[in-house]
């Protein structure tokens, strides 16, 4: 299986940085169509266009990009013996901590469906950096490797 996985490598790490991106681009989008729903009052039909594409982008892109990010970026640690490395296990934190924020916010858009307005535009204007300051964590983690 090891030699497998090394004769793909290259191909399981582009999987695994084109599946980051899609996943980190449903990250930033969601915030923002959160905001875009407070315009509209909860039952309208604006409302109801808003949560039909927040559940799209959730379905379409963000579930299967998280599932395929985690998958190749197991494989690729796997093939490189990163499970030993210290800077893999702040890296793999990191990406526990933004798939916690996905599965948060991913629960506060439902909300958002059913009419609820659990967080302010500020809020959601301020929670929507948190992708982009974990990426270059993670981005850092992984080209340094500084431990």
């Amino acid at each position: 299986m090891q030699e497998f996985l090394a004769s793909i490598y290259v191909w399981l790490k582009i999987g695994h940085v084109v599946f980051m991106v899609f996943w980190l681009a449903g990250l930033f989008m969601l915030p923002r169509q959160c905001i875009y729903m407070l315009d509209h009052a909860p039952g309208s039909a604006g409302e109801a266009k808003w949560a039909e594409r927040m559940g799209k982008l959730r379905k379409i892109i963000l579930t299967p990009s998280l599932i395929i990010v985690w998958v190749l970026g197991l494989l690729i640690a796997f093939t490189i013996g990163a499970f030993s490395q210290g800077w893999f296990h702040a890296k793999l934190t990191l990406v526990l901590v933004l798939t916690g924020y996905h599965g948060w916010l991913v629960a506060q858009t439902r909300k958002m469906a059913r009419g609820d307005r659990p967080l302010t535009e500020k809020r959601l204007r301020m929670i929507g950096e948190v992708p982009g300051l974990l990426l270059v964590l993670i981005v850092l983690l992984v080209y340094l490797k500084p431990f």
